[in-house]
């Protein structure tokens, strides 16, 4: 099976796009409950376009990041990706470059060191949906609830301001089965080095309280408040001129250059390409061919069962036993 599965939704179903000339607010919604709203490659690459639309655009001045459902999200189509961590013949890394199968390019080969770095270092470019936000001149405000993990944990961690509902968990499984992700670097000093280190090392996703303390969060909310907390943030965003903001946003992305955001990116890139190398010590979940063959939600399911239940990734989970 190829990255470009056909059997999944389109791109443009799964990122919805809205702006309101009137207040100056643009609205990207992440549109596929039914799979914890998990972009896919092409889903990924249409965010980055709709952000560096909504940064041309002379109508927007604060843009709104939102999903449908009950959860904010809870990462990438890890299943879409399954193919380049198993021997699976037609997989094709391709599509997360934006070339296509039948252009005539030849990918590093399996064991490589580019073969997976290559994919890891592409995460730190804004085009293709990973860091998006930070070059976004305008303001951005994520809109967070139930499980706000992987993909979705770096777009709050890149925003410039976050609403949660009070019952959003923050963190990325990766740090149990892999070790590190592609945005640690902003995260760590978003949250604080002390707390950051706590959630790589245990694993445990920290609740909307606990990032408020952090100061990760800029107000929690009940979820039936969620909506209208974050319009009221918006509008008061958007009662300036757009060169006042674009300035704003200038001053403070030179202050998280000189704290080396970027750098990081390029640095966690690296990292993850180390992947391969990694070996287990015994019966760790470990993200490898054996894993995806056992079913990757089996095995993260297993693997969270080791946990204290109020530690554990999985609301249904931290309820047993709690």
């Amino acid at each position: 099976m190829t990255a470009s599965s056909t059997s999944r939704p389109d791109a443009e179903e799964i990122v919805l796009y809205e702006k309101d000339p009137a207040t100056k607010i643009a609205t990207i919604t992440l549109n596929r409950p039914e799979a914890l709203n998990a972009p896919t490659i092409a889903a990924r690459q249409r965010f980055a376009d709709l952000v560096l639309r909504a940064n041309v655009d002379d109508d927007v001045r604060v843009l709104i990041i939102r999903g449908v459902g009950e959860h904010f999200g809870s990462g990438a189509d890890l299943p879409e990706m399954a193919g380049m961590f198993t021997d699976d013949p037609d997989y094709s890394v391709l599509p997360e470059f934006k070339i296509g199968e039948d252009e005539g390019v030849k990918y590093p080969p399996r064991g490589s060191y580019r073969y997976l770095a290559g994919v890891t270092n592409l995460y730190a470019n804004s085009n293709f949906g990973l860091r998006s936000l930070q070059d976004f001149k305008k303001i951005s405000i994520v809109e967070t609830k139930g499980y706000c993990y992987g993909w979705h944990f770096y777009q709050a961690a890149d925003a410039d301001l976050v609403i949660s509902a009070d019952d959003t968990l923050f963190g990325h499984s990766a740090f149990r089965y892999v070790g590190w992700a592609a945005r640690m670097w902003q995260w760590a000093q978003m949250m604080g080095l002390r707390k950051f280190q706590e959630m790589v090392f245990t694993g445990r996703p920290f609740t909307a309280q606990d990032m408020a303390a952090c100061n990760f969060v800029n107000s929690v909310v009940p979820r039936v408040k969620l909506e209208a907390e974050t319009m009221k943030y918006a509008l008061a965003c958007a009662r300036r001129p757009t060169d006042t903001i674009v300035m704003q946003k200038t001053f403070f992305e030179i202050f998280k250059q000189n704290q080396g955001e970027y750098m990081g990116s390029i640095l966690a890139g690296w990292l993850e390409g180390m992947l391969p190398m990694v070996q287990p010590d015994g019966d760790e979940l470990n993200v490898d061919a054996a894993t995806f063959e056992k079913g990757l939600a089996a095995a993260v399911k297993d693997n969270d069962n080791q946990y204290p239940p109020d530690w554990r990734l999985s609301m249904k989970g931290r309820r047993r036993n709690s």
